[in-house]
């Protein structure tokens, strides 16, 4: 019978101790499922804080470009306002001819410029054939 005490011993320490256990997680679950949210929050909170810094860091990029971009204009601006000086504040018909063929190097795709003569009317070319009708 010693034999079947200890049977009865261990079957009664195993159903007490899975007892405990099953106690045991039905107090620390909630503890747990409460520490899991908390440090979700904790993620997403980190998250948008570095969204926020990332929206900050391209707005100040993009303030940086535009003041660039102002400065660039106001170079340009002198440079144009200095060679006008240069041309004794008189614009010839042969500067305006040439800010015109400088323009054009702007157009892309153009085979055939017509550049104003004289009376600002340009050369017609009325024989010119395609290059395939050859």
């Amino acid at each position: 019978m010693k034999n079947g005490m200890k049977n009865l011993a261990l079957s009664a320490i195993s159903v007490a101790a899975i007892i405990i256990l099953i106690i045991g997680a039905c107090v620390a679950i909630p503890y747990y499922n409460v520490w899991q949210q908390e440090m979700s929050g904790r993620a997403e909170f980190a998250k948008a804080e570095q969204n926020r810094k990332i929206r900050i860091e391209e707005a100040k990029a993009n303030l940086e470009a535009e003041k660039l971009n102002a400065q660039a204009e106001i170079e340009r601006a002198k440079g144009a306002a200095e060679a006008i000086r240069i041309e004794n504040g008189s614009i010839t018909p042969t500067y305006i001819q040439y800010l015109w063929v400088r323009q054009q190097n702007n157009l892309n795709n153009k085979t055939v410029i017509y550049i104003p003569t004289e009376n600002n009317l340009p050369v017609l070319e009325a024989s010119r054939l395609p290059l395939d009708a050859k």
